[in-house]
């Protein structure tokens, strides 16, 4: 059985195996840069706090009785609840 691979390549390392000029791999630096599980799980807890701030915030303003609206510029913006009667 044949293979299309030279003596050098390990198994899985799919696209860094092939020939490229420097460019494509500077331009496509995320094809060749091996995952770094601390700077992932860095990214995933920041982006994590993030979308947790945000639901605090809109949960902190709808319980102060404020809701999101729409105004006519087509901007979300916070307004308190008002009753018929006022």
């Amino acid at each position: 059985m044949s293979s299309n691979t030279s003596g050098n390549e390990k198994p899985g390392e799919g696209i860094r195996s092939m020939r490229s000029t420097n460019a494509f791999r500077v331009i496509n630096f995320e094809l060749y840069a091996k995952p770094n599980i601390v700077i992932m799980s860095i990214g995933v807890t920041c982006f994590g706090l993030a979308l947790g701030y945000i639901a605090y915030m809109r949960q902190k303003y709808e319980s102060m009785g404020y809701y999101a609206a729409v105004d006519k510029d087509g901007k979300e913006i916070f307004e308190k609840k008002k009753s018929k009667w006022d």
